[in-house]
C-alpha cells in the first residue's frame, strides 16, 4: 500500500483528474510547489510560473479543490473495493514502484497492484502479439515464453486475447512467473474468458494496471497499457502482428524507452507476420530464431540475476579470438587495455574483436569499450 496518507491520494487524485494534466505536469507542479496540497491552494500567477501551466490549466487547478468532498468519498470507495479484491494502490514516489518503469518518459504516478511486486521483475522481458494468431504463432509465443522463464526471468503481456494468452499460460505451465498490464480496473477482467488466467497469475505473479477501479476496457486505454509494458522490461519480443496491431505500438514505445525489440520471422504471405517482419527489414527488432538468442543479446542486463547461466553462441574461436575472450568480462573494457592484456597491437585486437562482435561473443559500447555477451 503507498506510503502517502489518505488526504495526500485524495489531493494526488484531484490533480490527476483536472483535464490537461498528467504526469509530467504533476512533475513540474511539484518541482516547483513541493507538495500536492501546495498545488491545489496556490494562486493562479504562482501556478502560471511552472513549466507547461498556461492560462487554462490554471484556472482547472484553482477549482480542483471545490470538489474535495466528492474526491475523498470516491478514494476510500475505491480502497474498499481494491481491499476486497485484495489488491492496492502505490504511487512512483513508494519503495515498491519498479524502478525500472520510472525511468521512462511518462511513468504512470498511480499504479494498482493485485498479486507481489518483485526485485527481479526489472529483468523481466516482454512478449506481444496479434489477438488473432495462426498456429505457427501460438507454438512460438509458448516456445519463447517457456524458454525464456525458464531462466528465473518473468514474461510481461497484457492478458488480451492470443499471443498475450498463450504466453501467460505457457509461463504458468513451467511454473514460472508473468506479469499482466491491463487496460481496465483490476476489478473489471477482460477480456472475459481470462478470469481464471487472471485468477493465476495473480496467485504467483502480478497483475498491473494505471486505471482505477470500474473503468472499463475502452479502445484509447491499451496505448496506455502498451508503454508500461515496455517501461517494465528490458526487451520486448514480438511474435505476430498486422502492420497497424498493437503490438507494433508497443514496438514503438520500446525504441522510444531505449529497450532492445526482438521479432520472430514469420511467412511473408501471411498478414499477421507482415508487422514482424517489418520491423527486421527496418533494423528496429533483431531477428531471433529461439530463446537463447536473446538472452545473448540481452547477456550483459541479464548478469546480474542469471550469471554465468548465460547460453553461450556455439561459435568457433582462433587462438587470438579466445586470448582476447579470456581478458574480458561483463563490464565494459576500452580497447587500448584490452590490446595491452591481449599483447597484442591496437589495430590487431580491433580487428579479433570485431569479428568476436559478429560472432554475438562481444558486445561494443561507445568509446571503443567491449565487454562479453
Amino acid at each position: 500500500m503507498t506510503r502517502l496518507s489518505f488526504d495526500q491520494l485524495v489531493n494526488l487524485k484531484m490533480l490527476l483528474n483536472v483535464e490537461g494534466i498528467g504526469p509530467g505536469k504533476i512533475r513540474n507542479l511539484l518541482t516547483v510547489l513541493k507538495t500536492t496540497e501546495n498545488i491545489l491552494h496556490s494562486s493562479y500567477n504562482s501556478l502560471l510560473k511552472v513549466d507547461g501551466i498556461h492560462k487554462n490549466l490554471a484556472s482547472r487547478i484553482q477549482k480542483a479543490h471545490s470538489n474535495i468532498n466528492e474526491m475523498r468519498c470516491r478514494t476510500e470507495r475505491e480502497l474498499n473495493i481494491l481491499e476486497k479484491i485484495n489488491a492496492e494502490i502505490i504511487t512512483v514516489w513508494d519503495a515498491e514502484y519498479p524502478d525500472i518503469l520510472k525511468k521512462i518518459y511518462d511513468p504512470p504516478i498511480l499504479l494498482y497492484c493485485k498479486g507481489k511486486i518483485s526485485e527481479t521483475d526489472k529483468y523481466s522481458i516482454g512478449i506481444v502479439g496479434t489477438r488473432n494468431p495462426s498456429n505457427y504463432g501460438k507454438i512460438q509465443a509458448e516456445r519463447f515464453a517457456a524458454g525464456i522463464s525458464s531462466h528465473n526471468i518473468a514474461i510481461t503481456s497484457g492478458l488480451a486475447r492470443g499471443i498475450d494468452t498463450v504466453s501467460h499460460r505457457a509461463v504458468l505451465k513451467s511454473k514460472g512467473r508473468t506479469i499482466a498490464v491491463v487496460g481496465s480496473g483490476l476489478d473489471v477482467i477482460y477480456p472475459p474468458e481470462n478470469k481464471g488466467l487472471f485468477d493465476e497469475i495473480a496467485e504467483s505473479g502480478l497483475i498491473l494496471s494505471e486505471f482505477e477501479p470500474g473503468s472499463k476496457p475502452d479502445a484509447q486505454n491499451f496505448p496506455r497499457r502498451n508503454r508500461i509494458i515496455s517501461g517494465l522490461s528490458l526487451g520486448i519480443l514480438v511474435i505476430e502482428t498486422k502492420q497497424t496491431g498493437g503490438a507494433m505500438i508497443t514496438a514503438s514505445f520500446a525504441l522510444d524507452q531505449n529497450r532492445e525489440v526482438f521479432a520472430v520471422p514469420g511467412n511473408i504471405g501471411s498478414l499477421q507476420s507482415e508487422g514482424t517482419n517489418l520491423l527486421i527489414q527496418k533494423g528496429e527488432a533483431k531477428l531471433v530464431v529461439n530463446p537463447d538468442d536473446l538472452i545473448q543479446e540481452l547477456g550483459i542486463k541479464l548478469k546480474p540475476l542469471i550469471g554465468k547461466n548465460i547460453p553461450k553462441p556455439d561459435v568457433s574461436l582462433n587462438m587470438f579470438e579466445e586470448k582476447i575472450v579470456q581478458n574480458l568480462g561483463p563490464e565494459p573494457i576500452q580497447i587500448d587495455k584490452i590490446a595491452e592484456l591481449s599483447s597484442m597491437s591496437t589495430s590487431d585486437c580491433l580487428v579479433y574483436l570485431l569479428s568476436l562482435e559478429f560472432k554475438g561473443v562481444v558486445k561494443q559500447f561507445p568509446g571503443k569499450m567491449f565487454a562479453l555477451l
